[in-house]
């Protein structure tokens, strides 16, 4: 189908991960995927709080490819509320866990930010419910005409 891409795939294990207070989100999925030997996989839900967020915003009136300067880097100290977090965990063309992943997080006077995630610190706690995908031949590659990293299937 010309302009989009579709693999079926199935479900596959679920878990529950709580993360520790001081702890990397992000590094944390990363060593939990390597440790349980998932390849493919969707983050669910997210829920605790967090502090020294950074995170992307895609700057107004851009155009692509995706580059620095058309970015804007948030940097939060928070402590935050977690209101949410998702994405998928899919190898790279070399077979490393790459994590792509979108936080959403509310300040104490109800302001809510979000974006692309590059990493967050879990302040008193962080849970998160991982479900395994069953598909082969999807791999993340960075795509030259949008300029950041993507999934590619294999046809």
């Amino acid at each position: 189908m010309e302009g989009m891409w579709y693999k079926e795939c199935s479900q596959g294990r679920r878990f529950i991960i709580k993360i520790s207070p001081k702890e990397s989100i992000v590094k944390k999925l990363i060593e939990f995927a390597t440790e349980v030997k998932i390849k493919n996989a969707v983050v669910v839900s997210a829920v605790g709080s967090v502090k020294d967020v950074v995170f992307r915003g895609i700057k107004t009136g851009a155009k692509l490819p995706i580059t620095e300067p058309r970015m804007h880097i948030h940097r939060v100290e928070g402590p935050l509320e977690l209101l949410g977090l998702e994405g998928n965990i899919f190898p790279t063309e070399d077979d490393k866990v790459d994590c792509h992943l979108h936080i959403l997080v509310a300040k104490s006077s109800g302001e809510v930010l979000g974006g692309h995630l590059f990493d967050a610190e879990v302040f008193a706690t962080c849970e998160v419910v991982v479900t395994e995908i069953l598909a082969s031949g999807v791999e993340r590659y960075r795509s030259k005409s949008g300029g950041v990293k993507t999934i590619f299937i294999e046809e």
